[in-house]
Parts: C-alpha cells; sequence; structure tokens
C-alpha cells in the first residue's frame, strides 16, 4: 500500500484519507461524523471521511475529544470484530485510536479519537 493520500475539502469541513484510489467499498459509520471505507471482499481499507473535521479535531482543555463509536454496535458480532481488527491496524491505526468506554462493570462501548492528521481549519 503506498502513502495515504489526505485531502480537505473547506466547502463541507471534510477531511477526506484515501488508501486505496479507484476501488470499490462500503462505507462503514462508526459515529455520525467518521466514515471508515472498507473493502469486505478483500478485507482492506479504502479511506476515511471525517465530516465536521475542524469540530472533530478541536482539542479540549483535557485533550483530543473520543468519540462513541455507537454505530459499530449496528453490526453483526463477525463484522465488529474484522472492523476492531482493521482499526487497530494501519494504515488505518495511523489516523486514529480505537479503546473502550467502561459504561459498567461488565458492558464496554467502543470509543474513536483522532491522531496524527493536520490541523486545517481548526480555530
Amino acid at each position: 500500500m503506498s502513502q495515504p493520500k489526505i485531502k480537505y475539502d473547506e466547502i463541507s469541513d471534510t477531511l477526506i484519507v484515501t488508501f486505496e484510489s479507484g476501488v470499490k467499498a462500503t462505507g462503514v459509520s462508526l459515529t455520525d461524523h467518521i466514515l471508515l471505507r472498507y473493502d469486505f471482499e478483500t478485507h482492506r481499507p479504502i479511506g476515511l471521511h471525517l465530516m465536521d473535521y475542524s469540530i472533530l479535531a478541536q482539542p479540549t482543555e483535557m485533550g483530543m475529544q473520543s468519540f462513541l463509536a455507537t454505530h459499530l454496535m449496528e453490526l453483526t458480532e463477525f463484522e465488529q470484530d474484522e472492523i476492531f481488527k482493521v482499526l487497530l491496524s494501519e494504515p488505518v491505526s495511523q489516523f486514529l485510536s480505537l479503546s473502550a468506554y467502561a459504561v459498567s462493570i461488565a458492558e464496554r462501548a467502543p470509543i474513536v479519537s483522532l491522531k496524527g492528521l493536520p490541523n486545517f481549519a481548526v480555530a
């Protein structure tokens, strides 16, 4: 895989990270604003779309924001496992960090945060 291509669209405030060009992919929503483009046939990540990027990338007084990956819970257990592996591996792991939020002692919820991305349009 070659170097990821990063493109920022200021009008839509969307950052697009492309790992492979010209490949058909399925959009897997991680959150309302983070979309993973994934090829389920070849098991390869194709890209990321980060909508409302300037808000996602805005640091807080406590550091970078994390977001509940609530849409992942709508996938089958097999699909979740596959996407978790992709999120924890390069090239996706260069741009997103996956961790877990302990809802309770017995329940965990996946969370994602941005990392290693440029500060386009961040006020």
